[in-house]
């Protein structure tokens, strides 16, 4: 069964039009927000290999991208 990806738009659904405007606006927060991506895309790889969860490394992952995620959501609060 295929792990959900955490997207900015997923998880925020209620900010995609603010998301959007600051992907096309703001190069920082579109290579950030593509950062986060690529980090959320290794960790469901992860998950999807059956990575033990107590793994350093996969544990270690998945609080870089919860830091990055909360660093992108108030940026998104604050209009960028």
């Amino acid at each position: 069964m295929p792990i959900p990806a955490h997207t900015l738009e997923s998880d925020f659904p209620e900010y995609a039009d603010t998301i959007r405007s600051l992907r096309n606006e703001d190069l920082e927060f579109r290579s950030e927000s593509e950062s986060y991506n690529r980090l959320d895309k290794e960790i469901r790889g992860l998950e999807e290999r059956g990575v033990a969860t107590d793994d350093n490394h996969f544990n270690e992952l998945k609080i870089r991208r919860a830091h990055m995620k909360d660093h992108l959501y108030r940026r998104i609060l604050n209009g960028g």
